[in-house]
């Protein structure tokens, strides 16, 4: 970007969410040793019971933060049941943390079948051959569906399943932390206005 960056001194001062979290993500990738996009989600199921597991950030702007999944997985089925979740990112090598809590939309087929087709062939392969989450009598049982589905799709494109596409959190509330000794941290939070911009506040430790 070609605007100066805030970093962990002057972060403070930043009047808007998206351009600070995009230059933290953009030190993220230079410090951390695997997957600067990986994110814990939450979600709750049906009974409010909350679950959460790390997926990868594929994509953010001002309108939210994507990331993909087999919708009858177990985080699929959560969120289509109640269309809301939230996001942590914890950079350990930066002594970050940003929390994401929104609104969730489906991304358009237009987004899904773009993103799907730049996938590795046998990632693709693997969106088929996968039941997510259901139970797996054996790894030969897997295996042997993603040779079916190899042997299906062995020439030409793979279509991108009914079942698999992205989810979008829109966020109502973005938390940036940032460790400061004795653990007096420094914490932001931007919440969204009704007219759609920010209000920012600081938090205690």
């Amino acid at each position: 970007m070609a605007e100066t960056q805030l970093t962990s001194g002057d972060f403070t001062q930043a009047e808007e969410p998206f351009r600070l979290f995009g230059n933290w993500l953009e030190d993220a990738t230079k410090s951390e040793l695997n997957d600067p996009n990986g994110v814990a989600l939450a979600t709750v199921d049906h009974d409010g019971m909350p679950d959460v597991r790390m997926v990868l950030l594929k994509g953010f702007d001002e309108s939210g933060f994507v990331f993909y999944t087999n919708f009858e997985s177990a985080k699929g089925r959560e969120i289509l049941g109640s269309m809301k979740a939230a996001m942590c990112f914890h950079w350990k090598s930066l002594r970050r943390q940003v929390r994401i809590r929104g609104d969730v939309e489906i991304v358009s087929d237009a987004e899904a079948d773009a993103y799907f087709a730049s996938r590795p062939r046998g990632s693709r392969i693997g969106a088929w051959a996968s039941r997510q989450s259901r139970p797996l009598e054996s790894r030969f049982a897997l295996e042997k569906a993603v040779a079916e589905y190899t042997a299906r799709y062995a020439v030409g494109e793979i279509p991108r399943p009914k079942h698999w596409s992205g989810f979008r959190i829109v966020p109502v509330s973005i938390e940036f932390w940032h460790d400061r000794p004795f653990r007096l941290h420094d914490r932001v939070t931007f919440s969204r206005r009704p007219d759609g911009g920010w209000d920012k506040a600081r938090l205690y430790p």
